[in-house]
């Protein structure tokens, strides 16, 4: 769900490798190396979903892969995703979620920052609430 298909081509020119998402238009990632490009990646997906976020706009779910790269968002901050765009879809206000978790709303806030270091077990309680679970898939 959070397991992103890339391309990653070779510019000829400057010898970088260019990463472009198939499911986020206009969100690209460069690097001096394949893996590299790849690492900076995930750093453009988060700030492109932190922009998304601040807009009220739900976050793109992943496509399947069907043999290309992808890019895996950390857990944490598939887990906050994952919260946002539940809070979208059923309604929720930050201000009711946090009277349903008994929290004060700065708290929210923070459970939805990208930047800030929640727990995973604050982030599974909201999620429940909102008839949510947070599944962890190994590959």
């Amino acid at each position: 769900m959070f397991y992103y298909p890339v391309t990653v081509e070779q510019d000829i020119e400057t010898d970088q490798f260019i990463v472009e998402f198939i499911d986020v238009p206009a969100v690209y990632s460069v690097g001096d190396s394949y893996e590299e490009a790849l690492l900076n990646a995930v750093d453009a997906l988060e700030t492109a979903f932190f922009y998304l976020m601040q807009a009220r706009k739900p976050i793109p779910v992943a496509s399947p892969l069907n043999g290309r790269p992808g890019v895996a968002l950390p857990v944490l901050i598939a887990g906050k995703v994952a919260l946002h765009n539940a809070m979208l879809a059923t309604g929720t206000r930050k201000a009711d979620l946090a009277r349903k978790l008994n929290i004060a709303p700065t708290l929210v806030d923070r459970l939805l920052s990208l930047k800030h270091k929640s727990r995973i077990e604050q982030i599974e309680a909201a999620l429940a609430l909102l008839d949510k679970r947070l599944l962890i898939d190994v590959n």
